[in-house]
């Protein structure tokens, strides 16, 4: 299923609502991308969907955990960016919920491989211990902040080599 603009989910946004009919390409891959729009500069986030869209990728996005965990619900998700300091909700600003959304995703019957976003960490040790914790959660790939457009790119093209074998997945 396809999130969209006549289908709202509260607080988010399908950006490939805006898109003429006779402009619509069937989507071969859904990315869920989430985010705090803190974590880049040049706001990756509105940057990554106009690049992806002509090869078949449909983005979503969310801006709290629970706006991704009703995505997660409602439709088929292949690759997840996940933005490990993103709010709990818009009621609970100050809990990260990027921890939740990895755990929500590790549970589906079949995970989609995830990008990691974390923030800078303070000392050698909570980096290491924040890399650990991401990776057993079944992260791909762990990027810290800030996070250039480039690199995010260069991370999905591995990551669908890597697990897609370089093909787009079925839609179901």
């Amino acid at each position: 299923m396809i999130v969209r603009e006549d289908q709202p989910i509260s607080g988010v946004r399908n950006t490939d609502a805006h898109r003429s009919d006779r402009d619509e390409r069937p989507e071969r891959l859904s990315l869920l991308l989430s985010s705090t729009r803190s974590w880049h500069d040049g706001h990756v986030v509105d940057m990554l969907p106009p690049l992806l869209e002509p090869m078949g990728i449909g983005c979503v996005t969310a801006g709290s955990a629970d706006e991704a965990a009703e995505v997660i619900g409602r439709q088929d998700i292949h690759i997840a960016i996940v933005d490990l300091a993103m709010p709990l909700s818009r009621d609970d600003q100050h809990t990260p919920g990027g921890p939740r959304i990895l755990q929500l995703l590790r549970r589906l019957d079949q995970p989609p491989p995830t990008v990691v976003v974390r923030p800078p960490q303070a000392t050698q040790r909570e980096n290491v211990r924040g890399l650990t914790d991401a990776l057993r959660e079944g992260a791909f790939a762990v990027l810290d902040r800030p996070v250039h457009w480039e690199t995010i790119l260069q991370t999905l093209r591995r990551l669908v080599r890597r697990h897609y074998a370089g093909h787009w997945p079925e839609t179901s």
